[in-house]
């Protein structure tokens, strides 16, 4: 087992993004592997996304001034990043976790195990309609004794249920959906419109005046919005009402944002959402493919309304393939690409282990957020409407290609081991102890000029 070289890691992402070999000078990454227990490259994985976003950043600085800042990024630090909704208080006490009581590992009736995805409450109750059995492990673990594993993950799918298998990588390379994942990028940039070049407005921060449309939940997608509100941009989150949400991963992820609500569903609020779509300048959205698009803002859509978009689209598991249209989360993604099998295997483990963060959700949130000032960048250089695209399987591929290391033993860390990580705010939920960026950027230090509120706190309207 030899530990990547993040150096080397990051080098292969900025050149992935056609960024100047040149802006790799400015970087410092301290630390190495292993930072937690696992027989993966997680605090890579961690350091290095969080890296290429920084440093993205900061050649959108360069730009505006014509300095070059100085980035650094401790391996240890990026890694408690990853973990950052483990480590959040309220008012002094931590955060409830959002797992869901069902949710998590079963042994079907073949002997292959299977990961349920319940922590929403309509996943939770189209598993239970589909099992047919009351709201408890051990009457679920009942069910599943009569069924198969793969026979499960087809049902749950045709319901439209986050359920998969647990797979070999050997099994998930076989496989037609692997198969085609492999065949991606780890990300694309592509243009998909004209537009004349736009220079960034007047500011101080990297993102400064620049305007983000959030249409995403859970990790990935937030991930996303977060760090761009760090470095400077008014991200506005949009949800609706009836949307499921978890209020740990809201908290966490809203930092820096405004949130408003608006209902798809309602003629009148997508004519709200195109007009917020003609001030903006990135437009991120994270739901089961199409999903958005149905109501008339695709990338091609949005290039339309909005010459000049920087769109960005994240899925589960890729554009192409027979899975392309799955739901899924990361706990399912690495569950049925071959990540909690080998991780098992590595630990002696008589069942599929996880890793010990959800590092394909956080580093397709970091790598979103690299790519889409990359493609800003783009736009004040030749123009143009651009469009994004991850998956979280795709990241997983990348991350699975980054190696092994010798990591299992190393002790995990508590919340006791990260407060020099942990800082205090205000927000609308209470006073909020949570993760402070790992990125240290030397001229715009990353910081969050907005609290956490309450889903749905603010008027769906762009800031004065």
């Amino acid at each position: 087992m030899t530990a990547p070289d993040p150096k080397q890691v990051l080098a292969s992402l900025w050149r992935l993004a056609g960024q100047p070999a040149a802006a790799l000078d400015a970087i410092d990454l301290a630390g190495s592997e292993p930072v937690l227990p696992s027989s993966f490259a997680v605090g890579t994985a961690a350091q290095t996304t969080i890296a290429a976003s920084a440093l993205a950043a900061a050649e959108l600085w360069r730009l505006r001034t014509g300095r070059q800042q100085h980035v650094s990024v401790d391996m240890r630090a990026a890694a408690i990043e990853t973990r950052s909704e483990h480590y959040l208080a309220l008012d002094g006490t931590p955060v409830d976790d959002h797992r869901d009581k069902i949710a998590g590992l079963y042994r079907c009736g073949d002997g292959r195990w299977v990961r349920m995805h319940t922590n929403l409450p309509h996943h939770r109750a189209g598993t239970l309609k589909l099992l047919g059995c009351n709201y408890d492990r051990a009457a679920v673990q009942r069910v599943l004794d009569q069924w198969t594993a793969f026979d499960l993950e087809d049902a749950a799918t045709e319901a439209g249920l986050v359920i998969t298998a647990t797979r070999s990588f050997e099994e998930w390379d076989a496989h037609p959906q692997g198969r085609a994942v492999a065949g991606l990028p780890l990300f694309s940039i592509e243009r998909i419109g004209d537009a004349p070049p736009e220079p960034l407005p007047a500011g101080d921060r990297p993102l400064s005046g620049i305007n983000v449309l959030d249409l995403t939940r859970v990790i990935a997608g937030p991930v996303c919005g977060r760090t761009l509100a760090a470095h400077g941009a008014d991200v506005l989150l949009v949800t609706a009402k009836h949307l499921p949400s978890m209020e740990s991963l809201v908290i966490d992820n809203g930092r820096g944002k405004l949130s408003g609500s608006l209902d798809l569903r309602d003629p009148a609020a997508r004519q709200m959402l195109a007009t917020l779509l003609l001030e903006a300048d990135i437009f991120v959205q994270g739901y089961r493919p199409g999903a958005i698009a149905q109501y008339g803002f695709s990338p091609e859509q949005a290039a339309r309304v909005r010459p000049g978009i920087v769109c960005v689209s994240l899925c589960a598991y890729g554009t192409d393939g027979p899975w392309a249209a799955r739901r899924g989360f990361d706990s399912l993604v690495q569950n049925a690409n071959g990540l909690n099998h080998a991780e098992a295997e590595a630990a002696g483990a008589g069942q599929p282990k996880p890793l010990p963060a959800q590092v394909l959700d956080h580093g397709t949130g970091f790598l979103m957020a690299f790519a889409a000032m990359t493609a800003l960048k783009r736009r004040v250089t030749e123009g143009g409407s651009w469009n994004v695209r991850l998956s979280l399987a795709q990241t997983g591929h990348w991350f699975r290609q980054l190696g092994r290391v010798d990591g299992l033993s190393c002790p995990d860390l508590s919340r006791k081991d990260v407060q020099d990580r942990l800082y205090d705010s205000p927000s609308g939920f209470g006073r909020l102890t949570s993760v402070r960026s790992a990125a240290v950027m030397s001229e715009t230090p990353l910081s969050w000029a907005r609290p956490s509120v309450p889903l749905g706190s603010h008027a769906p309207v762009w800031p004065d």
